[in-house]
């Protein structure tokens, strides 16, 4: 409800705001009884938000939210004040903070009824001027004038229930912060170097890989947690950026890898002396935007997608990253998935496994396949330029390699693990002949070939990582394959069987 005094002001709202409802008064007198229309205003803009506003009720998208803070009560000395901070958003143009105070049930259990992306009603919030230097020193920045301040006892956030309400308010999920032009590529970020180190820009890059969360204690006692990251872009394959506070990382841990693209708004820019590169960080300005609707953003969506079915990333990870001889650990298939189910971390393995599926003997095309060098798209040999339009060497020379490309099974007592890849010189060291050997191959040879291996019990050492492209929704990749010895194999069945 408005104040007397702000009636022509709630009428400008009503009649610009797409929540205005008009409902039929009817009047009734000792003689006289009569209708008329009355409009009012289910909630007010975040545009027309003004100070002198009464009761003001406010619809709006969950676009970022805080952690749960706690400060020494300056009043109640002892006690401790309670606050968290949330952004909400209700038209394309227009955001506004919010900042909510009061004790330890009323703010945690205020926190912990709404997440990112959900829609809530806002009621009774107090609307103050903001500082801009002080205000939003660690918090977004917002086009509005004001921000909003809760309190215990007056004011209340309920989830949206109305379905027109939400549909209004969903799309704007996906609408930046700042200008979707406006950022920097992975590639200009490591080409600045240290001239932005501890800066602060927008970042527009896809997922990669999300890492686990790991809780750590400081030296003054307290204690924290952190996620890493992996983006890459067009333009450099692996960034890593780092979220520290546990909404962040709640919110992170929902973004699928190779499948995800973000507009980081207001990302923290620094220079890691361990890694000896660039890093970026999500602080409290940040806000994070998931599968931007910009065209930008559907362009990278695209690369993205053609990368990751291309394999392109996993050969970036090269086998030889972790030494052969260092992989010790023996899994069966089924313990292999168990522990990829378990974990998003990238791990390796050895399984003594029957190769049951090896198609060697198809066409050559299918067994040997020809790629761009710089996006790993797939290309045919007399190719005169790559045909991926996102590639960053379309306008120039194709430089393209070609090798073995092909997808084996392995199966033992406990199941099958299905389409792992066998690439480059692990393939030849496998088969036991180069690609151009291999092509002079008839027929009959190249299933003679195929024999020596299908159906035989082999020492695999494989690596495991998690994906969304396949049913299994893991993916494996073979770092080096031979024959098992019998004895070995006796071995370590026997330990497993035991376990």
């Amino acid at each position: 409800m408005l104040s007397r005094d702000n009636s022509s002001a709630a009428t400008n709202a009503s009649l610009t705001n797409p929540d205005t409802v008009n409902v039929t008064k009817t009047e009734q007198g000792p003689s006289v009884k009569r209708t008329k229309m009355a409009v009012y205003q289910s909630y007010i803009a975040i545009s027309e938000l003004h100070p002198n506003f009464s009761h003001p009720k406010v619809s709006g998208m969950i676009i970022w939210k805080t952690d749960v803070k706690s400060f020494p009560d300056r009043k109640n000395v002892g006690a401790d004040r309670f606050t968290f901070g949330f952004t909400i958003k209700d038209s394309p143009d227009f955001f506004i903070n919010v900042a909510a105070w009061g004790s330890d049930g009323y703010i945690n259990g205020l926190s912990s009824s709404f997440s990112i992306g959900d829609c809530v009603i806002v009621e009774n919030p107090l609307v103050a001027n903001k500082d801009p230097e002080k205000d939003e020193r660690f918090q977004p920045t917002t086009p509005s004038l004001y921000r909003l301040l809760l309190t215990e006892a007056h004011s209340q956030v309920s989830l949206c229930a109305d379905m027109d309400t939400i549909d209004r308010l969903l799309p704007l999920i996906h609408l930046p912060a700042k200008d979707s032009r406006d950022f920097y590529t992975l590639g200009d970020i490591v080409a600045n170097g240290q001239q932005l180190d501890g800066t602060v820009v927008n970042i527009l890059a896809a997922v990669r890989s999300t890492g686990e969360p790991r809780l750590f204690t400081t030296s003054d006692g307290r204690k924290g947690q952190r996620l890493e990251v992996k983006l890459f872009d067009d333009s450099v394959s692996s960034f890593p950026v780092v979220c520290w506070d546990r909404e962040a990382i709640q919110f992170a841990q929902t973004w699928i890898p190779k499948e995800t693209v973000l507009f980081i708004a207001d990302a923290k820019i620094s220079f890691d002396s361990f890694r000896s590169g660039m890093t970026a960080s999500v602080n409290s300005k940040t806000i994070i935007t998931v599968n931007p609707d910009t065209r930008e953003a559907s362009l990278l969506f695209s690369y993205a997608k053609q990368v990751s079915e291309s394999g392109a990333l996993d050969q970036d990870e090269k086998p030889e990253d972790v030494p052969v001889d260092s992989i010790v650990d023996v899994y069966t298939v089924t313990q292999l998935k168990q522990k990829a189910q378990e974990s998003a971390e990238v791990f390796f393995g050895i399984t003594y496994s029957f190769i049951s599926k090896l198609d060697l003997d198809s066409s050559v095309s299918k067994v040997i396949k020809t790629r761009c060098s710089r996006c790993k798209f797939q290309v045919t040999e007399d190719a005169q330029s790559c045909t991926n339009q996102l590639c960053t060497g379309t306008d120039q020379g194709l430089s393209a390699t070609t090798g073995f490309d092909v997808l084996v099974d392995f199966t033992d007592h406990t199941g099958t693990l299905h389409a792992c890849t066998l690439r480059g010189p692990v393939a030849e060291k496998t088969l036991g002949c180069t690609t151009k050997e291999f092509t002079s191959l008839t027929d009959d040879e190249r299933t003679a070939k195929k024999w020596k291996l299908l159906l035989e019990r082999c020492k695999v050492y494989v690596k495991i990582q998690p994906s969304t492209k396949t049913r299994s929704g893991i993916r494996g990749e073979v770092v080096a394959c031979s024959l098992s010895d019998p004895g070995e194999v006796k071995q370590h069945m026997s330990a497993l069987l035991s376990l």
